[in-house]
């Protein structure tokens, strides 16, 4: 798995456990839409940090809490 596939997932599945759609996440975290659905549709392959931060701000919880989980744990190695 590629990292901005982790992402993806992570993001999906911490909606999910907290009970909000990703459209309920954007306008907490203040991130467009189309950026977030990027992501989760795996379409954007080079995620910022920042947004990152951003919706671990909209989460509620730390950027070491969103990596910190076994989706993070065997990346490919990304060469392009």
């Amino acid at each position: 798995m590629y990292i901005s596939e982790a992402v993806a997932e992570r993001i999906l599945e911490l909606c999910k456990e907290r009970d909000i759609t990703v459209n309920k996440l954007c306008t907490i975290s203040a991130v467009t839409q189309s950026t977030v659905n990027d992501i989760v549709n795996k379409k954007a392959k080079n995620i910022g940090i920042v947004t990152i931060k951003k919706l671990c701000d909209g989460l509620q919880m730390t950027v070491i809490e969103f990596f910190d989980c076994d989706l993070f744990k065997n990346l490919e190695q990304e060469i392009y």
